[in-house]
């Protein structure tokens, strides 16, 4: 049986950041991995779930 490939930044296994930068944009993150420069970690780590309610929450326009 092959194994199946899960993306880490996909994983629900895993717990989550939620980042927000200068833009006011936010990002969902997994926590293992560096945040990326310019990035503040505003949420977490929790599950993934909760992290994209948070976001869904605070971000009322992706646009921007």
């Amino acid at each position: 049986m092959k194994d199946h490939y899960i993306n880490p930044f996909d994983d629900d296994k895993h717990s989550f950041l939620v980042l927000l930068n200068t833009l006011k944009q936010y990002s969902l993150w997994p926590q293992f991995a560096p945040v990326p420069a310019g990035w503040l970690v505003v949420f977490g780590p929790h599950p993934k779930t909760e992290c994209c309610e948070y976001i869904e929450k605070h971000w009322t326009d992706i646009r921007l």
